[in-house]
């Protein structure tokens, strides 16, 4: 420091506020820490104005503003709260774009995913929104819409709930249920089996029977998997003829049979709880379970007996 007219040379105001030399220097050759005089020597001279200058562009770098935004507040083109707001956005999207990514490094390392899998993993999870809900749109399109079941375009409409967006903070299960809802709707056999319960619901006896006894077989089926009943033995016999009655004819009986093959693939109700980890909802306690177990109990009391009949 120049002691008698207090002004600094360059290594001094990099000295006073902590920086590299030639990062006063770069600053000042584009003009944003003017000199106020020079030396003798033609060495640039700095003031407590340049040093305050200087303090500022350090901790507007530190935060991470690019050179652009930093001469423009130095410059009054705008303001501090105005560049924060903006900068604010900014990291809000590399924020997310680095959640993605943590995200889906961690599932391939679960999975123990090959290359493959992980540029595709990478390109479902950097899908817009209007690029995840068109896969969605298509698929549902494809399984409902050409039912004339007036309950299938409830179905279809629930099928679509996706959220706009992942979220500002998208936590692993919510990534992880994207990316297994895209590999889900792409599952031929699926979109084949939707189309079919969809396709016959208008005119099939089996869906109003089914809802009927859909009650009953959360209550008994259902506790009868909590309790671990074998639904082939004695106490199944018994508790499938709480659900189904006795005396359900053979025809009746194989059209359940089929009809549960249906309703008990958990891969429907998968779809229902990746929707819901996506919505950040509850989907309540999985039924899948109970009604696999009905199939089950259904097939070793009544329906072997009567195609054996």
């Amino acid at each position: 420091m120049d002691r008698q007219s207090d002004l600094y040379t360059i290594g001094q105001l990099a000295q006073l506020a902590g920086v590299p030399a030639r990062t006063v220097r770069f600053w000042s050759d584009r003009g944003v820490l003017p000199p106020v005089g020079r030396s003798g020597g033609g060495y640039r001279l700095y003031d407590a104005v340049a040093a305050a200058r200087l303090e500022l562009i350090r901790t507007l770098r530190e935060l991470g503003l690019g050179l652009d935004a930093v001469e423009a507040l130095l410059a009054g083109r705008t303001t501090p709260a105005a560049l924060a707001a903006v900068h604010v956005k900014a990291l809000d999207a590399e924020i997310r774009t680095l959640q993605l990514r943590r995200a889906v490094l961690h599932t391939v390392a679960r999975r123990q995913s090959t290359a493959e899998e992980m540029t595709l993993l990478n390109k479902l999870a950097r899908l817009s929104a209007q690029e995840r809900q068109r896969i969605i749109d298509d698929f549902v399109g494809d399984a409902l819409d050409g039912s004339a079941d007036p309950d299938s375009a409830v179905i279809a409409g629930w099928m679509r709930e996706l959220p706009a967006e992942l979220g500002d903070d998208p936590t692993d299960e919510q990534v992880d249920a994207w990316l297994e809802l895209a590999e889900l709707v792409t599952d031929g056999d699926f979109r084949q089996k939707l189309r079919a319960m969809a396709r016959s619901a208008a005119d099939d006896p089996r869906v109003e029977f089914g809802l009927n006894i859909r009650p009953l077989v959360l209550v008994h089926a259902g506790a009868a998997v909590e309790r671990g009943v074998a639904p082939g033995s004695a106490e199944g016999r018994a508790t499938l003829d709480r659900i189904v009655p006795a005396d359900l004819p053979a025809d009746e009986t194989a059209a359940l049979v089929t009809w549960l093959e249906m309703v008990a693939d958990a891969r429907i109700e998968r779809y229902g709880q990746l929707l819901g980890t996506l919505n950040a909802t509850d989907t309540g306690p999985p039924t899948v379970p109970a009604f696999a177990w009905l199939l089950a109990a259904v097939r070793a009391h009544r329906f072997r007996r009567d195609r054996q009949a």
